[in-house]
């Protein structure tokens, strides 16, 4: 039924509008909305290669292979001179967290070194220390350049004297943790660096304590400790002070835990010198007592992580201290505002706390009430992480049953209702002006307001009739009574239909009439891997291809326009 014969609900499938609201040929309707579709320049295709991982407006949960043929508007911009640009703007994107992975900047950042003119390739090398902050990153430069250079080319001098500058311009203590947790990626190790970047740990430049690290690095802990614990004790040796004696004790303990066999042991060590998991041979990773010195000081994101491995092991039975500990980190909302976490990666950790079983592995678990109780209440408190964006929201929610079918590609213990019932609190709790629809046999408003928990909105999605998916609907029914919107999403679990409009039709049409010309349509199908609906022309289309955690950060990056 039309929505002039119902007073302006929904828009019929086969209904087309042109520029006057009257009915129109689909030519017509291209040729005549035109002027609000934007192309997309190098710099916009540069900035989705960064956070998306292609050159498309689409998000696949699943991570792609990367190849210079897929990053043409990183090899044009570098063509055109505009080298030490692309590099600012990855360092940009790197520093202020806008990517959800980090193999995109570190290709992006080694094509520049490797591929750019000598300002670009300058200009890549000063900003390594800053972009790769951690070993793993570096390890992924390496390798990626390693792919990008001709074959039997080996390390230049500005590449050898970038990845030294990244080992002594860093904070010792930071250092020495991070080398000793991160030992391997890529089939590099810091060992193989050393070899190959010709590392020499000498140098009246040194301080103590780099001293000790480089001399860990290049040499192996057992030269180290002969160099400053020689047989012959009248051999000398450079004298390191009190801080560099500290950073040598510390690597005794991370040897020395390696091969001990004595549980007490390891827990001393880990209280004495702040070891972290990644120190703790495998065969202590079941000991109740070894977990619990680590959690005296794990920070709240590894100790979520961990939640499940921590309750199966026993350590957090019903009514222990540990268990207390816990849920008084999991409710306080400093240490919460602190960690930075999103609603949606507290709610999927409570799912799979819930579900007793990891996504990948073995692992099983019975939860904990309390803990449960406490990720619950953490979910809640999270919602003041969620800065507003100051747009006006249209979500249009699918509410067939197959959205409660399976688990979202990428989060398989969530399902897509919960998802998108999660998504639609989050925006209702965040942002001023919004409505919600739900796909029916018409477009259907919903009642959801700031106030409601995620059961109460899970119950108004379950009492909608099911009917069609039309993803031209949510825009033909805003343009129809005169909504303001700045930005529609769709909830669904795959994008398998729309009607005679074709979605970027209705976006187009709704820009034309609302006046609102940069208006943004993103569709989120949680389990579909199949074609996508985006324009790859159109700087306000989106696709979401599964759903991860994070994919909500993508959708506030193209929501605010930085992609």
């Amino acid at each position: 039924m039309a929505a002039e014969e119902t007073g302006g609900g929904a828009v019929s499938h086969s209904q087309k509008l042109d520029s006057q609201g009257t009915s129109s040929n689909r030519g017509e309707t291209e040729n005549s909305l035109q002027d609000f579709v934007w192309k997309v320049d190098d710099m916009k295709r540069l900035r989705r290669f960064l956070v998306l991982g292609s050159e498309t407006p689409t998000y696949y949960i699943d991570a792609r292979k990367l190849a210079i043929e897929n990053a043409k508007a990183l090899s044009n911009l570098l063509e055109a001179g505009r080298g030490v640009e692309v590099v600012n703007e990855i360092e940009r994107y790197s520093i202020e967290g806008r990517t959800p992975r980090q193999q995109t900047i570190l290709f992006s950042l080694a094509v520049c070194a490797r591929k750019g003119d000598l300002a670009t390739k300058r200009q890549a090398y000063n900003a390594l220390p800053r972009i790769c902050r951690i070993p793993t990153h570096l390890f992924m430069f390496i390798e990626f350049c390693k792919l990008l250079s001709k074959p039997g080319k080996g390390w230049g001098r500005a590449h050898r004297n970038a990845i030294k500058r990244w080992y002594k311009e860093k904070d010792p203590w930071k250092l020495a943790m991070d080398i000793t947790k991160y030992q391997k990626h890529e089939r590099w190790s810091h060992s193989d660096v050393a070899r190959l970047m010709h590392l020499n740990s000498e140098g009246t430049d040194v301080s103590d304590e780099l001293f000790v690290i480089m001399k860990y690095v290049v040499c192996g802990w057992q030269e180290l400790n002969a160099y400053f614990f020689p047989q012959d004790e009248t051999t000398s040796h450079r004298s390191i002070g009190e801080n560099g004696n500290a950073v040598l004790e510390f690597f005794r303990a991370v040897e020395e835990v390696k091969t001990l066999q004595e549980e007490v042991r390891v827990v001393e060590l880990i209280n004495q010198h702040n070891l972290v998991r990644e120190h703790i041979p495998t065969c202590f990773l079941n000991s109740k007592e070894v977990w619990d010195a680590l959690l005296s000081k794990m920070p709240m994101m590894a100790m979520i992580r961990n939640l499940n491995k921590m309750t199966s092991i026993g350590l957090l039975a019903e009514g222990s201290p540990q268990v207390k500990d816990v849920c008084n980190k999991l409710c306080n909302e400093n240490q919460l505002r602190n960690a930075r976490i999103h609603p949606f990666n507290m709610l999927l950790a409570l799912k799979t706390y819930e579900s007793g079983k990891g996504e990948k592995g073995s692992l099983k678990w019975k939860a904990n009430v309390e803990i449960t109780k406490a990720l619950e209440k953490a979910f809640y408190l999270s919602f003041k992480n969620v800065e507003p964006t100051g747009k006006s929201y249209m979500l249009a929610m699918d509410v067939s049953c197959s959205m409660q079918a399976s688990g979202c590609i990428g989060a398989s213990t969530m399902k897509p209702h919960v998802a998108s019932a999660a998504m639609a609190m989050m925006t209702a709790r965040t942002e001023e002006h919004h409505e919600f629809v739900a796909f029916s046999h018409e477009i259907v408003p919903m009642e959801i307001s700031s106030n409601m928990n995620l059961n109460e909105v899970l119950k108004i999605c379950n009492e909608i009739r099911k009917g069609d998916k039309d993803f031209a609907q949510p825009m033909l029914y805003a343009l129809y009574n005169n909504l303001k919107i700045d930005v529609f999403i769709v909830y669904t679990d795959s994008e398998s239909y729309f009607g005679e409009v074709h979605p970027r039709e209705a976006l187009a049409k709704y820009r034309h009439h609302s006046g609102i010309h940069d208006a943004k349509l993103i569709v989120v199908a949680m389990t579909s891997n199949g074609v996508t609906l985006a324009d790859p022309d159109d700087p306000g289309m989106l696709d979401i291809v599964g759903f991860d955690s994070a994919a909500p950060q993508v959708m506030r990056e193209f929501i605010l326009g930085n992609i």
